[in-house]
């Protein structure tokens, strides 16, 4: 265990005030000068044959250019947000303090267990969308559920805090989870049922990697787990498949009737087929539909659990 000490004040009481200042664009870190002149000079070197390519040497179509500006407008907003965020989250690490009233240490290292948990959250967040999938509409529609539950999470601890810290991590986290649902809400569209694009391994990775991003960077590590409470049932329920003990085919999708367009339940362990089994045959479009509900049922109920456990847990 690493820890760093408060230095004892001989013959005084030791007091912890450690009411944040508010929040501004005046930080203790500055920007350097000499990197951010080195940033500046990078960019204006890479824009000059970058626009002089896209206007003037090659013919491209206007439909082209237009949505190539927009995205080099987006991009400039993105390198000014980094330059200021920064600052932010040097700031955040260094001025807390908040174990220093109970145990006197103001860092305290909680060792490889806490690494350890953090590296399986991120594995699972990854892989749990991926193998929670097989439908129309299903990986995209339950990133969307999930997001959406993260983006108003984040909001009622913004709400409810009085820290500016921690509203400032979450914050960050909305960041990052807000343009996460509304470019998967534009994807969402084509993946509907009947999909005219479908997503693969690409998609459910990432949309998994941004998810747990978004839930460390608002330290709500454990609370993420609650929303991906559908995909941790199946998980749990695959675990006999995905290790090996019960035979897995490479596909584990339910058996569609071309006479009658439902979808029949396999025996292979998923929650898609599970749902199956226990609710009946349905279509496609139905079957994912119950799930997405579900996923929305289970956001509900993290919310509950958060409200029942509030002042006694974080």
């Amino acid at each position: 265990m690493v820890a760093r000490r408060r230095r004892s004040i001989p013959d005084q009481t030791v007091r912890c005030d450690h009411e944040a200042p508010p929040l501004s664009l005046a930080y203790a870190w500055p920007i350097p000068k000499r990197g951010l002149l080195l940033s500046i000079s990078a960019l204006v070197l890479f824009f000059i044959p970058f626009f002089y390519l896209l206007f003037v040497h090659y013919p491209i179509e206007m439909n082209l250019r237009i949505p190539i500006l927009l995205c080099v407008a987006i991009s400039l907003c993105g390198f000014a947000a980094t330059l200021l965020l920064i600052p932010v989250a040097a700031r955040y690490l260094f001025t807390r303090e908040p174990l220093v009233p109970y145990v006197g240490l103001s860092v305290l290292d909680l060792g490889l267990i806490y690494k350890a948990y953090m590296l399986t959250l991120v594995i699972f967040c990854t892989n749990s969308i991926n193998i929670h999938a097989g439908i129309n509409g299903l990986e995209v529609g339950q990133t969307v559920v999930i997001s959406f539950a993260i983006l108003i999470f984040n909001l009622m601890q913004m709400g409810a805090s009085t820290d500016p810290d921690n509203k400032q991590a979450h914050v960050c986290s909305i960041y990052i989870g807000l343009p996460l649902m509304t470019t998967s809400l534009g994807l969402l569209a084509f993946n509907w049922y009947p999909s005219s694009v479908f997503v693969g391994d690409t998609y459910t990775y990432f949309a998994g990697m941004a998810i747990a991003v978004v839930g460390i960077l608002g330290h709500f590590s454990e609370t993420l787990l609650l929303f991906f409470l559908p995909q941790l049932l199946n998980f749990l329920y695959s675990c006999p498949q995905l290790f090996g003990i019960v035979p897995c085919p490479r596909h584990r999708l339910p058996r569609f009737d071309p006479q009658t367009g439902l979808l029949t339940a396999t025996s292979d362990m998923n929650l898609v087929n599970l749902f199956l089994r226990l609710f009946g045959r349905c279509t496609e479009k139905s079957l994912c539909i119950r799930l997405l509900i579900f996923q929305a049922l289970s956001c509900l109920f993290c919310f509950g659990l958060r409200l029942i456990l509030a002042g006694w847990y974080k």
